[in-house]
């Protein structure tokens, strides 16, 4: 397991990139902007971490932008912990067999969420490619929120 990212949803993009960049010294790494889902992905890393970052994707800030704004509260600015994986299906299964619930199972290959005691989101991404949708994550349904 490596970890990857933690994402923070913002209200405003150009205060909060002036935070995190001007005052706290991250550096934008990449960002990615979708029109149909409407929002933008900012993603930032400490000035140590550029080549990694650069090299890997890994350990980055997330900022998520939502373009038709809401007001975050109880916490949901807060998005989730991201680990890539090297067996999405091998890594929930042992997850659900230790009693973890699959918030959001892995039916494409590539993503799931689960959440802590806390109810902190966890994402989980299949490392490189994703693998071929299979039983019994194809037919299992959301849970909850995450």
């Amino acid at each position: 397991m490596r970890y990857l990212h933690t994402m923070v949803r913002v209200q405003d993009l150009d205060a909060s990139l002036h935070f995190y960049c001007q005052q706290l010294g991250l550096q934008e790494s990449h960002r990615f902007d979708d029109k149909a889902g409407r929002y933008t992905l900012v993603y930032l890393n400490a000035p140590a971490d550029a080549d990694q970052a650069r090299n890997t994707e890994a350990p980055l800030l997330e900022l998520t932008y939502n373009w038709d704004t809401e007001a975050y509260a109880g916490g949901r600015n807060f998005g989730h912990l991201a680990f890539e994986v090297d067996d999405i299906y091998a890594t929930c299964r042992q997850l659900v067999d230790s009693g973890v619930t699959i918030s959001r199972p892995p039916s494409d290959g590539h993503m799931a969420f689960i959440r802590s005691p806390d109810l902190i989101s966890i994402e989980l991404l299949q490392k490189g490619e994703a693998l071929s949708p299979a039983e019994p994550w194809i037919s299992m349904q959301n849970i909850g929120a995450w």
